[in-house]
């Protein structure tokens, strides 16, 4: 079937523009007047002559408009982003109107976009307009279309972002509840994730966010789980659940006799209703425009014309809303459909010479839609995942159950008798969504961890190419392109198994047995471990679980005794969920918000017991004892953070005498000499705060470390570690092992004497 293709270059042209305007603001004018001069010139051209060449010049001047109109939107909003980015790094009052849903983010706040009418200093609040995303500690009454007010820390966002400004609130309340139709919505929404909420696990948190898109309920270990096995699409309103209701609107209309154009009216009709209900933010708007169009392209049987109507909707939402042009979701929007447009068709005739025709529709529509989003979430995650495929195959047949049953029971809130009957129906099949989402999560080798950007997009690109050749039924008679896809997947293959051997059976078969200490590379950040009689220690998480679980999967560990929490910050407990139910007891530096207890509870529900640091405390591990040092129990002089960072000194038995410095600053350092009365020689020291410059060059010069571990990233804004502080290790003679460098670092001891391993050897 030919497809007309003749609207992707607008498209094409339109979201480059829009890129370009987003991450260069300053062109948005330039561009602006370029895209109108452009057509105006065109169009003159093309009137003058009257051939073949007319319709293209149409396009060209159709592009050219839509250009100057995304220009003229990008550039419109320029004098209130930059209004608010003035504000970078102060503490701020804000007012506005929450604009989109709220839903928890990893850190434990519930995150929201408020567009502000007012900006300023705590008590001196200007008229300002601007998008502004903040974070809170959970509440109720922050719905869509309520007004706000917000003081907390403000950061400037990075360009490209939608929101200006983010807003950590330290204070937050609703000076107007949402009305109308919003308010409606928002008491149905909570009634039925209350309604939800009194069922079982798993299934009653994932209800709500099937149904009607409200995450707020899933637990976060599920919320991971859901990612990783790349379901978490379901979890939030996206084209899968619109295309659900566009489709079951569409069969009920034709049940109920009614004609074509009639089911397509119902069909937008319920569609709009179900945006309402479950917010209209510009993410559900996006998703809903771009399900309708694929749905109705395939339902009204003119798939030849849904590239173009897919090209137009692109274009349309770009115009209103540009910033769009820079997010994840929008693209794996338009690349879902496209897929499902596109590629599904041939994939499903492809698959269906060695299978019945309705599995090989089940199976070509997901895949068609992981091969076409692959490189685009290679583009800006870490994680790619490997049994998707698999899990959405699982999951499909229960997810639309799930949200029309749910949707029913939500919208039978009236009628408790019903609404309960329905809502214990849909629990079933979200209960295997999430069974499935846990299951497959937690397949070995579930994920793979791959550095974002163009590379790893490009990689994945090829696999997929080379994936949807051998698969496609257009393919079948050019037997060179086969073989070179052929040979692609073989090489592919080849390298996936050998990595899964080496990081799997041969994980810890590749590194040495005598270490006792490990710094693991995972990046700007801390995670080190200690190991003594089989017992182990590990002191923090480093920003990210997976490279954390890549680490511990390597050095052959399944368990750990101790976990120490030095502090708060994202780039020593990030990475907690790596080792979540497996943890023996945890100790911990002073707390500072609510997500710091949540965080802490987490780790209780999964087994381990809590307890808060303070200088004195002594245990054992194996044939090592520990102590803490720092912080002192009453100690006022510094805020929850860095500077209360616990320090602690473990030494005895196979462990070298050793003594780790968490965060602390030069203040600190000296406070902490002063308090703990340090004494003698230290063979290895984990240097404070990375190696950043404010460094107490006498605590290190007393301390005489014969091995100095840098825990850094490659990649980081502080020019870590310093010149400074390498310089004052030197000084005192010690080893200058460091993980950006030389990856991970391992320390042993063994009849007295050190023993160093890295992983690769410094440049």
């Amino acid at each position: 079937m030919r497809r007309d293709l003749r609207l992707l270059p607008v498209a094409g042209g339109v979201w480059a523009a829009a890129l370009l305007c987003v991450f260069i603001p300053v062109a948005a004018g330039w561009c602006a007047l370029a895209g109108g001069v452009g057509a105006v010139i065109v169009c003159a051209v093309a009137l003058r002559r009257a051939d073949r060449a007319a319709s293209r010049a149409a396009l060209v001047v159709v592009m050219l408009a839509a250009v100057a109109a995304v220009s003229l939107a990008a550039m419109s909003s320029l004098p209130g982003r930059e209004g608010a980015a003035s504000w970078d790094g102060r503490v701020v009052e804000a007012t506005g109107e929450v604009t989109s849903s709220a839903s928890i983010g990893r850190d434990g706040r519930l995150w929201m976009e408020v567009q502000v009418t007012g900006l300023g200093s705590p008590g001196a609040v200007r008229a300002a307009s601007a998008p502004v995303r903040i974070g809170i500690d959970p509440a109720d009454g922050f719905d869509l279309g309520a007004t706000v007010s917000v003081t907390g820390e403000a950061e400037a966002t990075e360009p490209g972002e939608r929101a200006a400004l983010v807003v950590f609130a330290s204070t937050a309340s609703v000076e107007t509840p949402a009305s109308g139709v919003f308010a409606v919505a928002a008491d149905v929404r909570s009634a039925f994730i209350a309604r939800s909420s009194r069922l079982p696990e798993p299934g009653a948190g994932l209800l709500p966010g099937l149904a009607v898109g409200d995450t707020r309920a899933v637990p976060a270990e599920l919320n991971d789980d859901m990612r990783t096995s790349g379901l978490s699409h379901l979890t939030a309103v996206s084209g899968a659940n619109c295309a659900i209701v566009v489709g079951a609107a569409f069969w009920l209309a034709g049940l109920c006799g009614a004609g074509r154009v009639l089911r397509v009216i119902s069909a937008a009709l319920v569609l709009a209703g179900f945006v309402v209900l479950v917010t209209p933010e510009p993410s559900v708007i996006r998703a809903a425009v771009m399900a309708g169009v694929t749905m109705l392209s395939l339902l009204l049987g003119r798939p030849s014309a849904g590239a173009g109507m897919l090209a137009l909707s692109a274009v349309g939402i770009l115009i209103a809303d540009p910033w769009l042009a820079s997010t994840p979701g929008f693209a794996l929007s338009v690349a879902a459909s496209g897929a499902l447009i596109m590629l599904a068709p041939s994939l499903t005739r492809g698959l269906g010479r060695w299978m019945p025709q309705p599995l090989a529709l089940a199976i070509a529509v997901p895949t068609a839609a992981q091969l076409v989003c692959g490189p685009v979430i290679a583009l800006f995650a870490e994680q790619q995942s490997m049994v998707g495929l698999v899990a959405n195959l699982l999951a499909a047949p229960a997810a639309p159950i799930a949200t029309i049953i749910g949707l029913l029971a939500c919208l039978a809130a009236p009628v408790p008798a019903i609404a309960d009957l329905l809502a214990a129906s849909a629990w079933l099949p979200a209960a295997w969504i999430a069974e499935t989402a846990t299951i497959t999560a937690r397949l070995p080798f579930a994920q793979l961890v791959m550095q974002p950007g163009i590379p790893s997009a490009f990689l994945v690109a090829l696999v997929s190419a080379a994936i949807g050749v051998v698969l496609v039924d257009g393919f079948r008679r050019r037997a060179i392109i086969r073989v070179g896809a052929g040979a692609v997947l073989a090489v592919v293959l080849a390298l996936g198994g050998a990595h899964v051997v080496l990081s799997g059976p041969l994980a810890s078969a590749t590194s040495p047995n005598g270490w006792s200490i490990a710094a693991c590379d995972i990046g700007q950040g801390d995670a080190l471990l200690i190991r003594s009689e089989g017992r182990i220690a590990l002191i923090d998480t480093g920003p990210d679980p997976a490279p954390l679980a890549a680490c511990l999967r390597a050095l052959g560990i399944d368990h750990i005794d101790l976990l120490v929490l030095t502090h708060f910050d994202l780039d020593h407990v990030g990475g907690v969920e790596a080792v979540q139910g497996r943890v023996g007891s945890v100790l911990h530096g002073p707390t500072a918000e609510g997500g710091d207890e949540r965080m802490l509870q987490r780790l209780a529900d999964g087994g381990a017991t809590l307890s808060p640091a303070w200088a004195g405390q002594r245990g054992d591990l194996g044939a090592a004892s520990w102590q803490v040092l720092w912080p002192q129990r009453r100690s006022t002089a510094f805020p929850p953070g860095n500077d209360l960072s616990v320090v602690l000194e473990v030494g005895g038995g196979d462990v070298p005498r050793s003594l780790f410095l968490g965060d602390l600053s030069a203040e600190g350092q000296r406070m902490l000499e002063r308090t703990a009365h340090i004494r003698g020689r230290y063979a290895v020291v984990k240097v404070a705060h990375h190696g950043s410059a404010d460094q107490d060059a006498q605590l290190y010069a007393d301390l005489h470390p014969l091995v100095a571990l840098f825990s850094v990233g490659v990649d980081n804004d502080y020019g870590h570690p310093r010149e400074e502080t390498l310089a004052s290790l030197a000084a005192t003679g010690a080893r200058v092992l460091r993980t950006d460098r030389q990856g991970r670092l391992l320390v042993g001891l063994h009849d007295g004497e050190l023993q160093l391993w890295t992983e690769k050897q410094p440049p």
